[in-house]
């Protein structure tokens, strides 16, 4: 609906019913791809995926996958894996969610007033312009470098080993506000990309750190994928301003729940750990 994975919304939830972080963090890529490639076929029906964007993003995205299940690895070794996955989604969640709610509502009022969009918001940043290596993206109307797509990706990546999602809740922003990309394919090109990212996060993540469980993935996945299909046709009865302020508000609630963890005297302060765990 949203054109993000979904997984920073599951991922606080299995870890509020009692899963540990890292497998939830770990099981949650492989929930992520098979509900975003459900949307995806969607999209495409409708001619709303600019596959060729999407391939340059999930390329960046492939290097930050490879990074991010080394230092997910690094962490749970260390011991700090579920106090980085905490402060990872109070920091991120409460910056993108904050200035999405802000420009959405702005946007509405504008709307309600009948103010025409002004010019910032039609006039692409010039730095997109000035980088080499362009490429054309007839789908999204864009000659523009692919270095700014190619480091967004690599960012996505690195947060979809971490923090378990599918970094939609940053790229949808960055493809509108930044890439200026039209309304309509953004949603299915963010999906489609996400596809890649997390199906390689999956296999390295059960490879590298074995924190995937199958059980619990394929019970997520049977899920995601029916309501991935609903989801793409429940979109298309809501408008694109309202949409925005919905999923800030999600966003900025997930967050916040996520800080309060931090701070939350835990109902067992002491876990016994098995022998050798």
């Amino acid at each position: 609906m949203f054109g993000i994975g979904g997984g920073f919304l599951m991922t606080p939830l299995l870890v509020f019913l009692g899963v540990p972080a890292p497998v939830a963090v770990a099981s949650m890529a492989g929930h992520v791809a098979a509900s975003s490639t459900s949307s995806v076929l969607a999209y495409s029906a409708t001619r709303g995926v600019d596959f060729r964007m999407g391939g340059v993003l999930a390329a960046g995205g492939a290097v930050g996958s490879v990074i991010g299940v080394e230092v997910f690895r690094w962490l749970r070794l260390a011991g700090q894996a579920d106090l980085a996955v905490a402060l990872a989604y109070l920091v991120f969640l409460g910056v993108i969610g904050s200035l999405m709610l802000w420009e959405s509502l702005r946007a509405l009022a504008r709307r309600r007033r009948g103010d025409p969009a002004g010019a910032s918001q039609s006039r692409r940043p010039a730095l997109l312009y000035g980088l080499p290596l362009k490429m054309r993206f007839p789908r999204s109307r864009l000659y523009i470098s692919v270095l700014p797509p190619l480091l967004l990706g690599a960012f996505v990546g690195v947060l979809s080993a971490v923090m378990g999602v599918g970094g939609g809740f940053i790229l949808v922003p960055a493809m509108i506000y930044l890439l200026r990309m039209p309304a309509g394919v953004v949603v299915g090109t963010s999906l489609f990309q996400i596809i890649l990212t997390t199906s390689l996060t999956t296999v390295l993540q059960a490879g590298r750190n074995q924190t995937v469980d199958i059980l619990l993935t394929g019970l997520l996945v049977l899920g995601g994928v029916f309501g991935a299909q609903l989801g793409a046709r429940a979109s298309a009865r809501v408008r694109a301003e309202e949409l925005r302020v919905l999923l800030a508000v999600i966003i900025l609630g997930v967050g916040l729940f996520m800080g309060m963890r931090l701070v939350l005297t835990p109902t067992d302060p002491f876990v016994l750990l098995p022998v050798g765990g």
